[in-house]
């Protein structure tokens, strides 16, 4: 028997955290909630959930701290619950190591479908009978960015990062020296109209630039007015 996935559910509103647990129930997961930030701490240490909806405006330790305390200790996926839709807050979110952001009220569909939609970007890859698998995998001096496994390997060491930044790299890895757009980015890395703009490959871009520096041989360029590029120097 496959064992249910785990969401923890962190909002003070426990109507809303009710509502949101009665969906994801509704689709096999297993949930719990709680109302506070130190709970959300304790539940995620004890819980060990595969995923965690956070809301932003918790009393105690807002949603921001828990982010960034549970971002430091594991890579579990984060969606953040917020009625502020203004885009520093969403930035900020991202920046923090958010995997997605959903305003309130939200419909619960849409709900639904992003928590499957980040979970699927986690699951590790299942092992098969023999079969012929195809290995998705750039390399460049320095750097190798295998999609198959996600893993990342920048000097000879590995690279943790959420699986949209390891999906934005490769995809500009695997096109040397084309210039995307943000929105083709959106458009090819999100899979589906982000409630965001396209700030959100900005700030993916600086976090991939904050975790590999580039070489003598190629770096993560900006295009001014345009978009991104991963340019291989001749």
């Amino acid at each position: 028997m496959v064992a249910k996935q785990k969401i923890l559910i962190v909002d003070d509103d426990n109507n809303i955290a009710e509502l949101i647990s009665l969906y994801l129930t509704k689709e096999c997961y297993d949930t719990r909630i709680v109302n506070d930030g130190e709970e959300a701490l304790i539940a995620f240490e004890q819980y060990n959930p595969n995923l965690i909806l956070l809301d932003l405006m918790l009393p105690g330790i807002d949603g921001y701290q828990v982010c960034r305390e549970v971002r430091a200790k594991a890579n579990v996926p984060i969606i953040m619950l917020s009625a502020k839709g203004e885009i520093f807050d969403k930035v900020l979110g991202l920046e923090l190591g958010a995997d997605d952001y959903i305003l309130k009220p939200f419909d619960s569909k849409e709900l639904v479908a992003r928590v499957k939609a980040v979970l699927r970007r986690y699951q590790p890859i299942a092992k098969t009978e023999p079969a012929v698998v195809e290995i998705k995998c750039v390399e460049y001096p320095g750097l190798t960015v295998n999609l198959s496994n996600y893993s990342v390997i920048y000097q000879g060491h590995p690279v943790d990062m959420p699986p949209k930044e390891l999906e934005l790299l490769y995809f500009l890895a695997s096109s040397p020296n084309q210039v995307f757009t943000r929105e083709q980015l959106l458009d090819n890395i999100w899979g589906y109209e982000y409630i965001g703009d396209t700030r959100t490959v900005d700030v993916h871009v600086k976090r991939l630039r904050e975790k590999i520096r580039g070489t003598d041989s190629w770096q993560l360029s900006t295009v001014w007015g345009i978009g991104y590029k991963f340019e291989v120097k001749e």
